[in-house]
């Protein structure tokens, strides 16, 4: 029990990560209902420019963080330009092909930029632990727990608090009342963008800052976290976002204790595969579907 019990918390202490990831797929869905592929690679990007600062010029910690984050949001408009606003709302699938297609173009300009397999990736601090009873609790993964529920409340008040937010939710419900009332909606869209990508860019520093390395599946890696933890709690649903998230990194910690370290990502898809089978809509998305399904059939 002690076993179940350790590997749950640290399952939620990197669950927290791929929360954030899930929460950048979810804005755009829900706002758009679309889904942008290319996600993954522009936090890949960013983390690399911090990486090729610090290895060929040693700059401290803070500047490779600043960089991986900037250049995560300079990215993810160079997506939004390209993939959504270039594209008609209604041709989702073309979108999301375009994305993809920058996801390839982003690893390859990576690989470029450092061709090596492998490449060290600066740590916050130096890795530590602490113990509360039978219980230990790793520094760095603590560190990104707190992160996370920081950056979680801070979305909660821009979403709910602000102009911004409305707007954004408005848009998101009725585009064309939206566009009735005087929203600039591909200014808002656009902003959107560049708040998710900092949010990813954040997400990406904390997961390499705790791995302490970086490699060119890094991209391939976060993009399909951040879409599984997003289709389990829920499309669209921010809650949902959060929950899928933790539930993702707890079923991989025990995954990885329990069976090895060959299972735990084929626990992941063992999980999305039953969660689509039993509950389509995700554990927190089921009342968007009925909605949306309700909508429909008055149409």
């Amino acid at each position: 029990m002690i076993d179940f019990i350790q590997n749950t918390v640290d399952g939620v202490m990197f669950g927290s990560s791929y929360a954030l990831l899930a929460i950048g797929f979810t804005i755009v869905f829900g706002v758009m209902r679309r889904i942008n592929l290319a996600f993954g690679a522009s936090i890949m990007l960013g983390a690399y420019v911090g990486t090729w600062l610090h290895v060929h010029y040693q700059v401290p910690v803070l500047v490779v963080a600043l960089t991986t984050i900037a250049g995560t949001v300079l990215a993810g408009i160079y997506i939004e330009r390209l993939c959504f606003h270039a594209v008609r709302r209604d041709a989702a699938l073309a979108s999301m092909v375009s994305s993809f297609v920058i996801w390839m173009q982003l690893e390859e300009a990576s690989i470029h930029l450092l061709p090596e397999r492998t490449y060290a990736f600066p740590g916050l601090f130096a890795a530590g632990a602490y113990e509360l009873g039978p219980f230990l609790f790793r520094a760095e993964q603590t560190t990104m727990l707190v992160v996370a529920a920081v950056m979680v409340g801070v979305l909660h008040l821009l979403l709910h608090r602000t102009r911004f937010g409305v707007a954004l939710r408005a848009i998101s419900e009725n585009p064309l009342a939206a566009a009735y009332m005087g929203i600039n909606a591909a200014w808002v869209v656009l902003c959107a963008f560049a708040l998710v990508s900092m949010v990813g860019g954040i997400a990406g520093y904390a997961i390499l800052a705790t791995d302490e390395q970086i490699t060119p599946f890094f991209g391939l890696w976060a993009t399909f976290k951040g879409l599984i933890a997003m289709m389990l709690g829920g499309m669209g649903s921010l809650p949902g976002a959060i929950v899928g998230g933790l539930l993702l990194g707890v079923v991989e910690a025990n995954a990885l204790w329990y069976l090895g370290t060959e299972y735990r990502d084929l626990s992941a898809f063992l999980l999305l595969f039953a969660m689509l089978v039993l509950r389509p809509g995700g554990l927190m998305g089921q009342r968007i579907l009925s909605r949306e399904e309700l909508a429909f059939r008055r149409v």
